[in-house]
């Protein structure tokens, strides 16, 4: 079918915008954050109501179209494009209710969290978003979320309480606690792989409207000090204290003197929601690490504090992000840290070290499909440069400080931060026990594996089922795991690269560390059949 004959067939059953690579506004349409990919699709579709997702969808699987859903278009990745696929922009979905006195907010799946902050903030209220305000909601949100209120009141997934969501087959579902509350579990940390969410309810909380927050600076030299006073004063942090470690080069600031910039440093960076008296107090003691460079802490808007590190993150520049979660900063890792951040080229790239626990750590980690509630360090290797020439150097030395820092970190990932090439970690996004879940949830709402171009689609998408949970917690008790499954031949189409093996032997290796210090497993792929023993 030629591309006209294809958008006028959109059109009939579209209200909202179709567009094919002809069109004005096409190129500008498929742009996402991520220039490393520079995806076309075949056609893009904005819906303006839930029903164009409905009429998309149907078409798209019936002309044999990949789907890929671009809210904010934020993720490193770059899932919200794919050549040749449906585009779904949902930018058009923006409506906002906001319930004061339940603390409630329903919102379409369009909106970024600026344009919620505007709105919460109106009524002195907040629910967690990232650290950058232009990231869309829905896909902050399905995916984990932590940001500048974490610790407070969890994490953005934590405070979803019901969906509306276009499954594959056209159906419109509500999920919330009382219907399809099964995948209501799955949509909080997985919740890119079971439709089209174009609708969402979030608990609010009162934050603000005035929060103390800002960066200090130190040289680089000063990192291993501020980590000793740091640790020693954890103990004490409240919850309404969430506070982030940037390494970077210095960026050009008024506050930053000039002879600073460009060179090594470290920020702390915090964000106090309570009485601001109190987050006073806290930006004292950490000022009292030896000579800080900069004082930025200050009385600011939390809707203002949402946005003052957009400048920095903006469209346009190449991007390669790596996650790792730490259970300490312990010297080792911070050397490692050091060692790299003075090898930095580029000045936009820096290195995030987010602290969790609080409200995070409070919740099991098979309460939700989000894993990794026990780690107290969050960690991104943010690679972010301006020429196509610079990618392959930044790309490899973004890896290599990722896996320089493997041995001092927990083994977990965090979706939201999983590189295009990193596929093969997504099980440790979840935990082996939560991945059997969303396996099952994925064969009920997804059995053909519609919705792959997100993070966990490697994983949940693969056609590899375990036989018996019971058996295999039978067997842990014995201190032997043996799982029997089906690789299908499928898998190869859900990926642009060939993460079956490493995605399938991380999965098993998981496995083995969590029933047993033996587990022998037994993977059919096409009629071949892999045995691997496991041992510690």
């Amino acid at each position: 079918m030629s591309a006209l004959a294809l958008a006028n067939e959109f059109r009939a059953n579209v209200d909202g915008t179709v567009m094919v690579p002809c069109d004005a506004g096409y190129d500008a349409a498929r742009e996402i954050w991520n220039r490393l990919f520079d995806h076309c699709p075949a056609i893009i579709v904005r819906p303006v109501a839930t029903a164009d997702v409905v009429a998309a969808v149907t078409l798209a699987r019936k002309h044999g179209l990949q789907i890929a859903i671009k809210g904010g278009g934020h993720h490193v990745a770059g899932h919200a494009s794919a050549d040749g696929a449906l585009m779904l922009d949902m930018t058009a979905l923006r409506r906002v209710n906001i319930d004061r006195e339940a603390r409630k907010a329903v919102i379409g799946t369009g909106l970024t969290w600026a344009d919620l902050d505007e709105v919460t903030q109106a009524s002195d209220l907040a629910c967690t978003g990232p650290i950058v305000s232009m990231t869309g909601v829905a896909g902050f949100t399905l995916g984990g979320g932590f940001g500048w209120l974490h610790r407070k009141i969890g994490l953005a997934c934590d405070n979803l309480l019901a969906v509306e969501i276009v499954t594959a087959d056209g159906e419109v579902l509500r999920v919330s606690d009382t219907e399809n509350a099964d995948l209501l579990w799955g949509l909080k940390g997985a919740g890119w792989s079971f439709g089209v969410v174009t609708a969402m309810e979030l608990s609010l909380h009162a934050v603000g409207p005035t929060v103390v927050a800002g960066l200090i600076y130190w040289p680089l030299d000063r990192f291993r000090d501020l980590v000793d006073y740091y640790r020693n004063l954890m103990p004490e942090f409240p919850d309404e204290l969430t506070t982030w470690f940037f390494l970077r080069l210095a960026p050009s600031l008024p506050a930053i003197p000039k002879d600073w910039v460009a060179r090594p440093v470290v920020a702390l960076a915090m964000c106090h929601c309570g009485a601001l008296k109190e987050g006073y107090a806290w930006a004292k003691r950490f000022a009292e690490v030896k000579a800080p460079i900069a004082n930025m802490v200050s009385e600011i808007e939390y809707r203002l504090w949402q946005r003052a590190l957009d400048t920095r993150w903006g469209n346009g520049f190449f991007n390669d992000w790596r996650g790792q979660y730490l259970d300490d900063l312990n010297p080792e890792a911070v050397a490692v840290l050091m060692r790299h951040v003075e090898r930095l080229t580029s000045p936009w790239t820096d290195i995030k070290v987010p602290h969790l626990a609080g409200a995070v750590s409070r919740i099991g980690d098979t309460d939700s499909a989000y894993g990794n509630r026990s780690a107290r360090f969050g960690l991104v290797i943010q690679a972010r440069w301006e020429r196509a020439e610079e990618t392959a150097a930044q790309i490899a030395w973004a890896r290599h400080m990722r896996d320089a820092l493997a041995p001092h970190a927990t083994g977990g990932a965090y979706a939201n931060f999983l590189g295009i090439d990193e596929g093969d970690r997504a099980a440790a996004a979840h935990g082996p026990q939560n991945l059997l879940r969303l396996r099952g949830l994925k064969a009920k709402y997804d059995p053909d594996k519609v919705f792959k171009f997100n993070p966990d689609g490697p994983l949940i998408g693969l056609n590899f089922a375990i036989k018996s949970f019971v058996a295999a917690t039978f067997l842990e008790s014995n201190g032997v795991a043996y799982w029997t499954g089906t690789l299908g031949p499928s898998f190869s189409t859900n990926t642009r690269s060939p993460f079956a093996e490493h995605a399938l032997e991380t999965f098993l290796g998981n496995c083995g560390k969590l029933l047993g210090s033996r587990g022998e497993f037994s993977v059919y792929a096409g009629i071949s059949e892999r045995r691997e023993a496991i041992r510690r």
